[in-house]
């Protein structure tokens, strides 16, 4: 097998097993040990522990990866990760701290949340490790380490809540398998590499953070607001509520990871027509790129609309026999959660395009000013209409992103059009 073949499989193996596994755990936790602990499951791992991944991870590993003239040693990414990852730690705590203060949460559910926490952020830490087999040319070593440390987690936290019943003792054992995992198929494996450099400049440190800053917040509050209707459905109603909503909302990423699977491959060409300054046909791939996801959004909604009440009777047979009617007769939140990921997908088209024009700021104006929308309104909309308040909620703020970046795509085209007009008439006037 060549280079590119194995880097390629071990690659897509391991983003299959990360993808599947909150999957896999939504439906099995609630399936071994009742809805109300599958809520805190899933609020915990999707949701507050995938926001403290996100601290932790930074931003970092697309500059990791690409700095191939080693601007930066390993041991610079390294200390990087190290503060980024405390600060998740203390943000995981400040969270659940302040929620027990407010008496919104016990014990065992405080403690369960930042056992979740901690699993992620060691994900978010191994990550660097990864980075770095990936410039050193070892990709295949990075898909093999998320596989089998994702693997052997899994399957630990599986294995103990079956023979225990047990959510924390499940989710502590999950933690150790993550820490031995990643010392073994990441810290290890990194051991044996020659040339890399661990050595530490501290203005390094902070060059990194400010490289990376502006598109973590960005990153940040995007997934603050792709959340934002679980936050309110945890902080306003049950715990098993807010698992079968976990479990509801699960399509919605499908929705944002086919359409990358289609526009991705037209982004270089993209970039390339911006760098050659052909606004024409820049405007003509990104059409292109809004039709394709336009049409596979209808294609998902139609199917939800047609095949929704069985496809949730389906997961209600998996679920058990304590999910009957739950999910079935949530139909239309499911329908609206389907429509406010493919608006999510189209939202992200735009982001593109505003990223290849180098319109960081504009999205970074766009998640603030949606993510204030949430925070008014969210909690509110649940309080009001439950899980169908929170698809509404969902779906606003999807649309408002739209709507937002859209505006901002449509005025950075218009100005590479008026550029490209008044170069080309300087030109012309030159050449007479």
């Amino acid at each position: 097998m060549t280079d590119t073949k194995r880097d390629f499989l071990w690659n897509a193996i391991g983003s299959f097993v990360y993808a599947m596994a909150s999957i896999v755990l939504a439906f099995a936790v609630i399936r071994i040990v009742g809805a109300d602990d599958g809520g805190i499951f899933g609020f915990g791992f999707s949701t507050l522990g995938q926001q403290m991944f996100i601290i932790a991870y930074f931003g970092i590993r697309p500059f990791h990866i690409t700095d191939m003239k080693k601007q930066f040693s390993f041991g610079d990414y390294l200390c990087t990760r190290r503060i980024t990852s405390l600060l998740a730690v203390l943000a995981s705590f400040l969270f659940v701290g302040g929620q027990m203060a407010w008496g919104n949460y016990d014990l065992h559910k405080s403690v369960i949340l930042l056992l979740l926490s901690a699993y992620k952020i060691v994900d978010g830490y191994g990550d660097v490790y990864e980075s770095e087999l990936q410039r050193q040319g070892f990709l295949y070593r990075t898909g093999q380490s998320l596989a089998f440390r994702t693997g052997i987690s899994v399957i630990t936290l599986l294995s103990v809540l079956v023979l225990t019943k047990n959510l924390l003792a499940a989710v502590a054992a999950a933690d150790v398998m993550q820490l031995a995992g990643t010392h073994l198929f990441a810290v290890r494996v990194l051991e044996k590499v020659s040339g890399v450099d661990r050595n530490m400049v501290k203005e390094n440190i902070k060059s990194i953070i400010g490289s990376t800053g502006l598109l973590f917040l960005s990153v940040f509050v995007d997934f603050y607001i792709f959340s934002a209707s679980k936050y309110a459905i945890d902080a306003k109603l049950r715990d098993s509520v807010s698992g079968y909503f976990n479990v509801l909302f699960m399509p919605t990423s499908f929705i944002y990871l086919i359409a990358n699977f289609l526009i991705r491959p037209m982004l270089t060409k993209l970039a390339d027509q911006f760098a050659m300054k052909d606004s024409a046909a820049f405007k003509k791939t990104s059409v292109y790129m809004l039709k394709a996801v336009s049409l596979l959004s209808v294609v998902i909604i139609v199917g939800a609309v047609i095949f929704g009440r069985f496809g949730l009777w389906i997961f209600e047979l998996i679920l058990g026999t304590g999910a009957k009617g739950k999910l079935v007769s949530e139909y239309m939140t499911f329908v609206l959660l389907i429509a406010g990921g493919a608006l999510y997908a189209f939202a992200n088209v735009m982001y593109y395009i505003l990223v290849t024009m180098r319109k960081q700021f504009h999205i970074f104006a766009g998640y603030v000013m949606t993510a204030v929308v949430a925070v008014f309104s969210a909690e509110g909309m649940v309080q009001m209409k439950g899980m169908f308040g929170g698809a509404v909620n969902y779906f606003m703020l999807m649309g408002i992103l739209v709507v937002l970046f859209s505006l901002f795509a449509f005025q950075a085209v218009r100005e590479m059009e008026l550029k490209e007009k008044n170069e080309n008439r300087d030109f012309s006037e030159e050449a007479k």
